[in-house]
């Protein structure tokens, strides 16, 4: 059926006819609507798209749609709504800029709609006749969407601080590589919980306090974050300072027991303290206490492995405690291995690797090489997490030469 006169879009003007209400609806609509020939051509242009713009109508009636976007809305035109409209008939919300008469940019979401002849009873499938145009302005929306951009890279940028930041704070509490100690073999890893972004408690140190003697530690502070790594610190250098004042590990946790205690923190931690001597004949002679932490397990060739019997309570909780202490010799061949819970606590599918599993695993690797038995026992335990450690695992194995 035949329009009307009057109605619609005037490509004179680039108005409506101000006789009917519907037509200075479309003409003041919140959108630009326009009307293009098949090849892109304006035919008509309302009120709205032309105070967007800053255009007067003999500016845009007569021009092709794609002159009037900015070069990289030019490229989206000929790569995206030029070949959407011929196939699909539609275009939705593609998003451009257009180029404004004094040069500024105007982003906006483009929908369009190709308008055959009819052809036949289903109105489908004849010549093109028009194109209709709606216009959306999206300043609103490009800002968000570049807000939201802005914000996933300050995020990721904080990640990545975070994570160098734990990377950092770790490597002042593990060394970074196990000393080389005369005598001695010994190997040791370590593995954050998860992605490594949380500094852990768990720490262990090697150092001599005399030519042929030396102390090995091994612990665990209660919590992650910034604030177990200080308590982390603070055990970590004072057992150091402790070892030249204290001949005994038992003596040396006492006094560390008093010194977290009096430190302003709500946090404790487990420790296992070895003193070791190396004799002439190879052998080594080992003191151990612990204070709430897994006992070290001996490893012998041709025996089972088996955990030593020493105990004691939590470091930092309560005053006034005392600590066993439990001594042997450790001869060429044999080892004794240290971890932290985050082995025996790591969780599985459907059970913790346990005490036992620990226990039947080192029976397995044996006593050849520490540094192969500590490297494929951390693989199995966090195979066991199907790769995804809950909990820092600490492990130090030594073996005399």
């Amino acid at each position: 059926m035949a329009r009307r006169a009057g109605r619609g879009l005037s490509p004179a003007t680039g108005g409506l006819q101000q006789a009917e209400p519907a037509a200075r609806l479309l003409d003041r609509a919140p959108c630009g609507l326009l009307t293009t020939d098949p090849d892109g051509r304006v035919v008509t242009v309302n009120a709205t798209f032309l105070r967007w713009t800053a255009r007067r109508a003999e500016e845009v009636v007569g021009r092709r749609l794609v002159e009037l976007l900015t070069p990289g809305g030019r490229i989206f035109h000929e790569t995206h709504y030029a070949p959407l409209l011929r196939l699909q008939g539609s275009v939705h919300e593609l998003a451009v800029d257009l180029r404004c008469a004094d040069g500024a940019r105007l982003p906006v979401l483009l929908n369009a709609t190709l308008v055959r002849e009819p052809d036949g009873p289903d109105g489908a499938g004849g010549a093109e006749r028009e194109v209709h145009v709606a216009v959306f302005e999206a300043t609103e929306r490009r800002r968000y969407e570049q807000d939201l951009l802005r914000a996933r890279d300050e995020a990721r940028a904080a990640e990545d601080r975070a994570r160098s930041l734990a990377r950092t704070l770790q490597q002042t509490l593990i060394p970074p590589v196990p000393p080389q100690v005369p005598g001695l073999d010994l190997a040791a890893a370590y593995r954050p919980a998860g992605d490594g972004t949380q500094v852990g408690g768990d720490f262990y140190d090697v150092f001599p306090t005399a030519p042929d003697e030396h102390v090995v530690v091994l612990g665990d502070v209660s919590g992650k974050g910034v604030d177990a790594a200080v308590v982390t610190s603070l055990v970590r250098n004072t057992v150091r300072a402790l070892a030249v004042l204290h001949h005994r590990p038992s003596d040396l946790l006492a006094e560390l027991n008093d010194v977290v205690g009096a430190h302003e923190t709500e946090r404790f931690c487990t420790v296992v303290l070895m003193r070791m001597r190396r004799e002439a004949d190879g052998a080594w002679q080992v003191t151990v206490s612990a204070g709430g932490h897994p006992p070290p397990i001996l490893l012998r060739p041709g025996r089972r492995p088996v955990e030593l019997a020493v105990g004691g309570p939590l470091v930092g909780v309560l005053g006034d405690q005392t600590w066993a202490e439990v001594e042997l010799r450790v001869l060429p061949g044999e080892a004794l291995v240290l971890y932290t819970d985050g082995v025996t606590e790591a969780r599985g599918a459907e059970a913790y690797f346990g005490d036992e599993r620990l226990l039947a695993t080192l029976d397995r690797l044996g006593t050849g090489d520490v540094a192969s038995l500590v490297e494929a026992l951390t693989d199995e335990v966090v195979a066991f997490q199907s790769g995804v450690t809950h909990d820092d695992v600490a492990i130090v194995a030594l073996s005399p030469r």
